[in-house]
């Protein structure tokens, strides 16, 4: 195993290091009067059974998160491995982020991914301030899974797959 040292915890360092811990995407999103809007996020995670709670990070400077945030509902798409262009489409500041995407909207607006592995169904419990990101905690209202699609995973700035047995 080779060390590489750095003395200084710039952005970049940070944003190597933390890439090298590999994480699904999910596609956050609502549908208002026929109004899409979402965004991808990396930082999803489990938080409580009970009550059944999940989280995810945004950047402050984020302006899609906002818009969303207005909604009553907020619908999680676990992205599958066939999402993986629609992860970089979900993420860009500009142009369509729905090119190429089947949507589907749930109760209270929530807009999902068609081909998703997994849908919730979720609403904004809290938004804690966390440096120059928030965290979203979501209670979950409903859910959808489907166990004949896998997820994306995102490592080390690269879309990747997951290989039944490796």
């Amino acid at each position: 195993m080779s060390a590489v040292a750095r003395p200084a915890l710039d952005a970049r360092a940070l944003r190597d290091a933390f890439g090298h811990f590999p994480s699904g995407v999910v596609a956050v999103g609502a549908e208002q009067d026929g109004v899409r809007v979402a965004m991808a996020a990396s930082s999803f995670v489990s938080v409580s059974l009970e009550p059944p709670l999940v989280a995810f990070c945004v950047q402050n400077t984020s302006t899609t998160w906002p818009r969303l945030a207005e909604h009553p509902r907020i619908g999680i798409s676990v992205l599958g491995e066939s999402h993986d262009r629609a992860a970089r489409t979900l993420a860009s500041k500009t142009g369509d982020r729905f090119a190429g995407l089947t949507t589907t909207s749930g109760r209270g607006g929530a807009l999902f991914v068609d081909g998703a592995p997994v849908w919730l169904n979720t609403t904004i419990t809290q938004q804690i301030p966390a440096g120059d990101h928030a965290i979203v905690l979501l209670g979950v209202e409903e859910l959808y899974v489907r166990d004949d699609v896998d997820p994306v995973v995102f490592h080390r700035s690269v879309f990747r797959r997951l290989h039944p047995g490796g």
